[in-house]
């Protein structure tokens, strides 16, 4: 979020992430296990049951890839209109090709030429796209939760800062909400109470408790013309203070906001893979229209199958592999 607030509602994207990789995590596994059960057989036996795993394959993948996986295919599609491909624009083409050229097997094998059915069923790739979506929705959900959990600490580093601030006005003492407080105002700050705001001692002496900020755990000692940060702990003497700083203005704030950009930065290794995948992935999509070209070209009858599954076999074995970075 761009404001931190003390508001302790869960993250409705954290939810909507778990609950994605839940059901995708429970629905992919008996595709994947049956799988490595037919595979292992050996070829013939797995092609001679291919048939009714393609079947499976077809209904609990469905929900797996467009549903769970949803969030991907959005951020994928941003990246085409916006013309920076990325790690989503990868994971989409990877899994979309590989569930809609798993999907026209089971459903139309007889639109494959001879050579690609084997028992009246086509080998499908319905595993590989639920494992991507499983797998990266895991990521998802690892790294949402490390930054709700820096965003617990700063609502606990925000909650350190006092609610209410008493000024001296017109010779008396007010307690006013903190919100109110002015630059130039004349705060009054009592034996174990919280500084309100950044400001400047101008009467009184005491040792103030800094160690939220500086981790010094000896109180430091303040006199007039000595700066106090606001949310710090006043120990033993009380002081006057005059406000420098308030609001969104204070160090405390300051620490909130900064650290809030950084989680909204992309790490450098993030912006690394951004910049790899940036060629990449150009650069298996002119592999695949090569491949395309080049079977409809010069390869046997029938030309035009040959090329659209030597193309989609391009997409599906190279998008995945970009995972690795």
């Amino acid at each position: 979020p761009r404001v931190i607030t003390l508001d302790d509602r869960p993250n409705p994207e954290l939810v909507s992430m778990t609950r994605r990789f839940w059901t995708s995590a429970l629905l992919s596994a008996p595709v994947f296990a049956l799988t490595m059960v037919v595979m292992a057989g050996g070829g013939g036996l797995a092609m001679s049951q291919g048939a009714w795993l393609n079947w499976i394959g077809v209904v609990l993948a469905t929900p797996v890839v467009f549903w769970a996986g949803w969030p991907f295919f959005e951020r994928a599609w941003i990246s085409v209109v916006n013309r920076s491909p990325n790690m989503f624009t990868l994971i989409g083409l990877g899994v979309g090709s590989a569930y809609i050229y798993s999907a026209f097997g089971t459903i139309a094998p007889s639109i494959f030429p001879a050579g690609f059915t084997m028992h009246g069923a086509v080998a499908t790739y319905f595993d590989t796209a639920i494992v991507i979506t499983v797998l990266v929705l895991l990521g998802q959900v690892l790294e949402l939760r490390a930054r709700g959990r820096t965003s617990s600490a700063l609502k606990q580093l925000l909650g350190l800062a006092p609610k209410t601030a008493r000024v001296i006005r017109r010779g008396l003492d007010r307690d006013i909400p903190i919100s109110e407080v002015v630059v130039g105002d004349l705060c009054r700050v009592r034996p174990g109470e919280r500084i309100p705001v950044d400001g400047l001692v101008v009467d009184g002496q005491s040792a103030v408790d800094e160690s939220m900020v500086t981790g010094e755990a000896m109180p430091v000692e303040k006199g007039a013309g000595a700066r106090v940060i606001g949310g710090t702990i006043n120990t033993t003497g009380s002081f006057v203070l005059r406000a420098e700083r308030v609001g969104p203005e204070t160090m405390l704030s300051q620490i909130v906001r900064m650290v809030g950009e950084a989680q909204r930065s992309r790490a450098p290794i993030q912006q690394l893979a951004d910049r790899i995948s940036a060629f990449f992935v150009p650069a298996v999509v002119l592999t695949a229209l090569a491949a395309f070209v080049a079977w409809s070209l010069w390869g046997p009858p029938p030309r035009l199958a040959l090329a659209l599954v030597s193309a989609v076999a391009v997409l599906i074995i190279a998008c995945p592999c970009g995972l690795g970075l």
